[in-house]
This record gives structure tokens, sequence and C-alpha cells, in this order.
């Protein structure tokens, strides 16, 4: 069936399906995110020496998206061992089972697993434990917001996989989570050999193996993970998030997937089944999302105009930490003052088009906590007014994009903006 206007399937199916369904059909080197057309995870497998029957290797992710960063409880790294090679031991990181091991007596490897998970440890772990870029509970930060703690590393002594270049074999089927699914790697491969600059000595690894693992936010999740609503200081009227934007409430009570935020048994349901488990457990709203970003313009005077932004979260089981916000909007390109934000220019589609912006919260405004009271953060922009552009007819203070935390939120359809009076 061809998906032509008034075709069975563009009848009956939302856009967001319809995504769902053409994305199947793609490749993960097919994904492209105009966002940040080059962002990816590269991950690095240094070869640091040989030992008489392995190696040992400094393997290292380094986060290369604007936008996109891994948050507690952190990533999680798995591969096939290509024979029947052991780790001996970890420094920076673990394996999370050992698997079975009883073959060997006395010297016991840290892991047998032909198919190891790698996690990273938390921090305060002991130094001797440690390596440089590790110990952060997983968690790595974009490389605008924090480019220092923009890459985890951990160190593992491999056994039984041959100790010349020839001899040793690459893994395969590498997944990384972050925690959840999303992001898809490519094969490793035999790359330049990294280099390491101390002081005014550069040395280099023995060999080096590296791959790619790139993002789609349609893997990730089958709904959004946010929505936009709008507000002006020109109209009464509030433009909610869509219906449904992240999916429906269930009316089967003994299926229920939201709780409301006033329910007496609200406490209970947090500290019962699913307690610890990263899966969205949202106050009870008509669009369901666990995040929504409201747009309000606030005033509009001969020189300059002014909104507000406010992050409310209405996720029970997870408060953000370094959120991000990207904003398309064709004023970026003259502000003039932020509050409570940093700002950093993304130009996605070229430097003669400077529509985008990154926005993260200063010290103190970078924390977004769980749904409640404290459950939001705010700020505020000001513009100054380009005569030849600004108008306020038509939505053309409101946003025509909004990502939050890299994924792409719903907005109101253009038809339902605030619109000023006798427009």
């Amino acid at each position: 069936m061809e998906l032509e206007n008034g075709s069975f399937l563009s009848k009956v199916l939302t856009p967001w399906a319809l995504c769902l369904i053409l994305l199947s059909c793609l490749s993960y080197s097919e994904a492209y995110d105009s966002l940040d057309p080059n962002g990816n995870i590269t991950i690095k497998w240094d070869f640091m020496s040989w030992t008489p029957d392995g190696y040992v290797a400094v393997v290292t992710m380094y986060n290369y998206q604007q936008c996109r960063h891994i948050q507690p409880p952190g990533w999680q790294l798995s591969w096939t061992w290509a024979k029947k090679e052991v780790i001996w031991s970890m420094e920076g990181a673990l394996v999370t089972e050992q698997g079975d091991c009883s073959e060997f007596k006395g010297n016991v490897p840290h892991s047998c697993k032909r198919d190891p998970t790698v996690v990273d440890l938390l921090p305060g772990t002991p130094y001797n434990m440690q390596i440089a870029n590790c110990c952060k509970a997983g968690a790595i930060s974009t490389i605008n917001q924090d480019p220092a703690n923009a890459a985890s590393s951990f160190q593992l002594s491999v056994g039984r996989a041959g100790n010349t270049k020839k001899t040793v074999k690459v893994p395969k089927n590498f997944i990384l989570k972050a925690p959840g699914p999303g992001y898809t790697c490519g094969p490793a491969k035999l790359v330049e050999s990294t280099k390491f600059v101390n002081g005014r000595r550069t040395t280099e690894a023995l060999m080096t193996w590296s791959l790619t693992c790139t993002y789609s936010q349609f893997l990730a999740q089958k709904v959004p993970s946010c929505c936009v609503s709008l507000s002006s200081f020109y109209n009464d009227t509030v433009v909610d998030c869509p219906t449904c934007s992240c999916g429906c409430q269930n009316s089967n009570t003994k299926h229920r997937n939201c709780v409301k935020g006033d329910s007496p048994h609200l406490r209970s349901i947090l500290n019962g089944p699913g307690k610890y488990s990263y899966t969205p457990l949202v106050q009870c709203s008509s669009h369901m999302c666990p995040i929504r970003v409201h747009w309000h313009v606030m005033l509009n005077n001969k020189d300059y105009w002014r909104a507000k932004i406010t992050i409310t979260n209405l996720n029970y089981r997870m408060n953000y930490t370094q959120w991000n916000l990207a904003v398309q909007h064709p004023n970026f390109d003259n502000l003039a003052t932020l509050v409570g934000l940093n700002f950093k220019s993304l130009m996605p589609y070229g430097a003669g088009i400077n529509d985008t912006a990154m926005l993260w919260g200063v010290k103190n405004n970078d924390l977004l906590m769980t749904a409640g009271s404290y459950g939001n953060v705010q700020a505020e922009l000001l513009f100054r007014k380009d005569s030849n552009t600004f108008t306020s007819e038509k939505g053309w203070e409101f946003p025509r994009r909004v990502y939050f935390n890299g994924d792409n939120c719903v907005m109101p359809p253009p038809d339902a903006y605030p619109w000023v009076p006798n427009e």
C-alpha cells in the first residue's frame, strides 16, 4: 500500500506510527539526526601491553553528541568474544556476571562469560580500583555541557586471547545501553593506534580497535518522551500539549499507567513494585508525557521581547541531572540576555543559519527533580528585535522545534498557537 493522501494507512495510523514503520526499513547507518548529524559515541579499545596469554587494554567511550548525555544508572556495554577469552581483572568497571569459571584452579578470572556485560563503578571507589575517566556511575556528559566529563574509561586484562597482533581477534556484537535501548553499534575495526601526549613525550597504543554507536529516538522508545505547551501575555488561552502526545491514559484501574498527583496512595505506589525500575511512572495528564516544556511570551516592547521557559517533570521515578534543551527559533541570531541558562549556538544547517540553540541550566538550576512541588525549573530569554523579521502574527514568537536531552518533543499544531487579538 502506498502512503498517499487518502490511503488506508494514512487514515488509520498516527504520524509517529508511520515514522516507526519507515524506520524499521532503515539500517542504523541510515539513521539521521538533523539537529546533530555527526553525533555518535565512539568506543576505542587500546592495547597497552601484552601478557603471557593475552593483553591489557583500556576501553574508552567518547560522547561526540552535542545534546544527548548518559545519566545514572549509566551505560552498559556488552560484546561477544571471538574465541574463548576470559577477563582476568578489571579497573574502573566490573562485569555484572562472573559466569562459569569452574575449570580454573587457584587464580580465578574476574569473568568467564562469553558475552560479558560491563558497567561503570560508583563514585567513591577505592583509588587502587580506579583509572582516569572512570567511576561516575556510568554518567557521560555532552561535549557542550562538560567536555572534561564527556568520556568514560575502564581497563581490562584479557586472557586466552593470544599476545600478538595476528592472534588476537576482534569481539563481535557490541551492544551499548544507556541504560535502555536506542544505540546501535557497528563492527569494531582496526584503526590507527591512539596517541597519548604527556607533557613533551608522546606514546601510542600497541594497537587500537574502534567502533561507532549511533542513537535513534524511535528505537529507544515507542512513544515520544516530551511535549510543548504555549501561552502569551496577549491571549488568555493556554495551548496545552496535544492530547495523547506520549500515549493515552488506560481507563482500566487494574492496569493504570499513571498516578494522580493528589492520590492518597501515591507514597505506597512509589514504594511498590517497580520502585527501582526506570520505566516512567507519570502523573496523569491529557498528554501523558514525562516532561512538559512550556514557552510563555512575557512581554513585547519597542526594542526587545522576552520569553519564559518552564520545564516540568511529571515522572515520579527519575530526576534529570544536567538536563538540556535544544530550541529552534529564528531570533536566536539576536539573543540579548539569558537568566538561569547557559547558551551555545548549534547551527546544524551551516554557518549562515543561526536559528538553533542549546540551553542548559546554570549551577543550582541544572537539576530537574522528580514530579512534585520541586519538579520544575524556570529560565528566561531576552531577544533583541529585528524590524525586518520580528512579528507577533501567526505564532512567529513561538519555537519551531524543541528537544529535551536530545529527544524531539511533540509540538502543538500551528493553527492552535496563541494569536494576537484582531489578528
